[in-house]
């Protein structure tokens, strides 16, 4: 999984630490969420492109660097991935924004999919898809599948926690395409939840059972 990236920062490891306890609630679930995306943002856009400008101080001319190349787009899968957006855009806050939305049919964990709107220019961005947790990896995939078919090229994935096997299985089917975590876990339950993950992180997100 040559194209999997772990993100060890003390701080993003001391707060999935936070996110994994029971005992943290939805108010404070949902900040955590939101400030590891902004900490694992930084490295996602490490590669960036740059451009040098000429800038005018209030004493000087200065050669520096802006961002250059292809524009941000992120498109948050629903409903987990709504956490991580704002977190995101902090850090890009002139990045376009689009959804796909996505369920487990619950007889065989086949992704079906019931919502798609994405910027008109997507096919001319990079795109970071959010995923909170990457369980069985049937939902990711078929998210980037659809984008792929929409003539989107640059693709990442980032998500906070994933499940080795969910890994195994996007990583097989979209060799190109990078995926950005905080955290793997060994296995999964017959509920198709990571273990020992954090639980349901819909329902711990938003408040709902």
């Amino acid at each position: 999984m040559k194209n999997v990236f772990v993100l060890e920062h003390p701080l993003i490891q001391h707060k999935i630490s936070l996110l994994r306890d029971k005992n943290t609630y939805t108010k404070e679930f949902r900040e955590l969420v939101s400030e590891l995306a902004m900490l694992m943002g930084y490295e996602v856009t490490r590669n960036m492109p740059l451009k040098e400008v000429e800038v005018e101080t209030p004493i000087g001319i200065s050669r520096t660097k802006v961002i250059s190349g292809k524009k941000m787009g992120f498109v948050p899968v629903l409903r987990t991935g709504m956490g991580m957006l704002d977190g995101m855009l902090k850090l890009l806050p002139m990045a376009k924004v689009g959804h796909i939305g996505l369920y487990r049919d619950p007889s065989n964990l086949t992704p079906i999919e019931y919502y798609c709107k994405l910027p008109i220019d997507a096919k001319e961005r990079e795109i970071v898809m959010l995923d909170l947790v990457v369980g069985t990896g049937g939902s990711a995939s078929s998210a980037i599948s659809y984008l792929k078919n929409n003539g989107i090229s640059s693709i990442k994935l980032m998500c906070l926690i994933a499940s080795r096997p969910g890994l195994e299985k996007i990583t097989s089917e979209h060799p190109d395409v990078e995926i950005y975590c905080s955290a793997i876990d060994e296995h999964l339950n017959d509920q198709a939840y990571v273990i020992p993950g954090l639980g349901d992180a819909g329902d711990r997100l938003f408040g709902t059972k």
